[in-house]
């Protein structure tokens, strides 16, 4: 399997607006299902796409373990699924998307050629935009205890403890730690910081290294500053520890960052900056990997079908929906105008940030880390043992999926 190398470069991010029309380009006959992301972005593509008509989505924040079963039952359970790097490869390896390579040549012109994601010559999914985490923090904070913006992660340290001395928050940091995938991203981020491979050329493990251990040894130390509830902190948790003034910076996802001037729900509407993700060493690349989020379509559905699944997607991700939403996220779209609260994912790329692998081992590897880095974080295994037990674990199911 071939995935072709996606790269963004910043001409990308200054992409001029277009003419789109008013409200959908047709009338949908067809009633189609959608599971998306919950987060604004696919709110927006959401809201979109029932413009159309016959539509019906479905926001799932576990969209990630949902749209495999679903889309491999036969009929699929939806006609569209959202998938980013790592989530399209269960898809693809149980073969449940179609190419898409003959409806973007009946109805694609409008496409940008890095909004095609191809695997192996195929045209697999349609990107409409980029996300990570990078930092985000509280301009009014730093300015006022003289912090500069950390550029690596002793900086954030170092920052991390004069607010809490301080006093002026809650918890000096917020971080997505939740028990599950969100504390193996992070975990993930850093260790790549870090100079860390997941595997070997010969796809046995490598994470029982030294970039492993100081990956742990610094969550360790970070977690110091954080709420000590931190293990059930997801996205959403964050963005409201930012909004009700309760924390003062956070390594956070790109998607969120508008909420932080949202009115009806934020009390911290122009006091957020972004700035470049911190690397983990001085001088290094940002400690934080990226990734492209789009949509992909059932195999198990009719052609007719797929047509009308296909041309709702792409009336979800226009440029009126871009004009419309333009702070939601980083646009691959046609009409998207950098703002201010862009500029920390866009100085996080410039500064050298490493796309997220899209590799059936980053699968399993990842399965390995979510449970061993919360064992290790609960106190109940030592640095040695975690990453030997994530080895262990990885290689067993990577000789189950043919791997080793």
């Amino acid at each position: 399997m071939k995935f072709e190398k996606f790269t963004l470069g910043l001409t990308l991010l200054m992409l001029s607006a277009t003419t789109a029309a008013a409200d959908c380009a047709f009338k949908n006959e067809i009633p189609i299902k959608a599971i998306t992301s919950a987060f604004p972005a696919y709110k927006a593509i959401a809201d979109n796409m029932q413009e159309c008509g016959n539509v019906q989505v479905e926001l799932d924040q576990e969209v990630r373990t949902k749209s495999a079963p679903a889309l491999a039952a036969n009929p699929a359970l939806y006609h569209i699924s959202s998938v980013h790097n790592g989530t399209i490869v269960p898809l693809l390896n149980q073969d449940t998307i179609r190419p898409l390579d003959d409806l973007v040549a009946k109805y694609g012109q409008g496409l940008n050629p890095n909004q095609l994601i191809k695997i192996d010559g195929k045209i697999m999914a349609i990107a409409f935009m980029v996300n990570m985490q990078h930092l985000m923090y509280r301009k009014d904070i730093f300015a006022d205890l003289g912090i500069e913006v950390p550029t690596d992660y002793e900086q954030v340290l170092a920052a991390a403890k004069k607010i809490k001395e301080a006093g002026v928050v809650d918890y000096p940091l917020g971080a997505t730690w939740m028990a599950d995938w969100n504390i193996g991203i992070d975990f993930d981020n850093l260790f790549v910081g870090y100079g860390g491979e997941f595997v070997n050329d010969d796809n046995t493990p490598a994470v029982n290294s030294e970039a492993g251990r100081k990956t742990l040894e610094m969550m360790r130390k970070l977690s110091e500053y954080m709420n000590p509830e931190y293990l059930v902190a997801d996205a959403t948790y964050v963005q409201q520890q930012f909004q009700q003034k309760k924390i003062a910076f956070s390594n956070f996802w790109a998607s969120r960052a508008a909420k932080m001037d949202d009115p009806a729900e934020s009390q911290v509407i122009g006091l957020i900056g972004t700035a470049s993700a911190p690397a983990a060493v001085p001088g290094g690349i940002p400690a934080v990997m990226f990734s492209w989020d789009g949509i992909a379509i059932a195999k198990n559905i009719t052609d007719e079908e797929a047509e009308a699944a296909f041309r709702v997607a792409l009336e979800g991700g226009d440029t009126e929906m871009v004009k419309e939403n333009n702070d939601l996220a980083v646009w691959l779209i046609d009409g998207y105008q950098p703002t201010e609260m862009a500029k920390g994912a866009i100085e996080t790329i410039q500064n050298g940030a490493k796309p997220n692998p899209s590799t059936v081992w980053r699968g399993l590897i990842n399965d390995a880390i979510e449970k061993n880095v919360v064992e290790f974080m609960t106190g109940k295994k030592t640095v040695d043992q975690t990453l030997t037990d994530i080895e262990a674990a990885y290689t067993t199911s990577a000789k189950e999926a043919g791997l080793l």
